[in-house]
């Protein structure tokens, strides 16, 4: 066993399993996606901590514990479409693509773009697509989305995003509301969206995703 492989297994162990996730899929993922690989070769050492690392100013790729407990609460099926926002270098949708049918990975950053998918190529994800755009504009063409996931803490989730959602569709975020994060799973049913919170969980806010009475003079 490789020593990357052998931080994945204790990243799991301690991590992710400790955290109640409890679907094997999720677990097997973890296991096999190669989380060094998706962080800036200055970052490898430090793949496998258990915190958010930041890929680029404001941007992060989400704690493992985190990832895996988002994934347990969209409960991404075999058969789904998954659109994966602020996908930075691809870590998230490579690990999501092992739960789906296929994920459309988007992102603002074109630098970002192409590192996303040389490391989406080096790790053998071939039923994602990476697409460069505007994160709250989402990727309509591709849609409609069963799931979709935002990498990143938001204070708001446009109605762009949401009206991509197919009915009976999820989506989750960590809403930042003062100082405190909570992941919240919104739900589609019959064209209307209702949220629930899931459990707590920080990171920095997406510029994209904040209210808009942050841009007023």
């Amino acid at each position: 066993m490789s020593e990357f492989a052998r931080r994945r297994t204790i990243m799991v162990d301690t991590q992710v399993r400790p955290s109640d996730v409890t679907k094997f899929p999720i677990i097997e993922a973890m296991l096999t996606v190669p989380r060094e690989v998706f962080v800036p070769n200055a970052l490898q050492e430090a793949a496998y901590a258990g915190e958010n690392l930041e890929i680029a100013p404001g941007r992060t790729i989400l704690d493992p514990r985190t990832l895996a407990k988002i994934l347990e609460v969209v409960n991404i099926q075999p058969t789904d479409l998954v659109l994966d926002v602020a996908c930075g270098m691809g870590y998230s949708s490579a690990v999501a693509a092992h739960l789906a049918e296929a994920v459309i990975a988007l992102e603002d950053n074109p630098d970002m773009c192409a590192e996303a998918e040389s490391a989406l190529a080096t790790a053998g994800s071939d039923n994602v697509a990476v697409v460069e755009g505007p994160l709250e504009a989402g990727a309509a063409k591709h849609g409609p989305y069963d799931v979709i996931l935002i990498q990143g803490a938001v204070e708001t989730v446009p109605e762009t995003l949401t009206e991509q959602l197919k009915d009976g569709g999820r989506i989750a975020a960590i809403f930042e509301d003062g100082r405190l994060g909570t992941v919240r799973l919104g739900l589609k049913a019959d064209g209307v969206m209702s949220w629930r919170s899931a459990f707590n969980a920080d990171a920095p806010i997406l510029s994209s995703f904040r209210k808009a009475a942050e841009f007023s003079l």
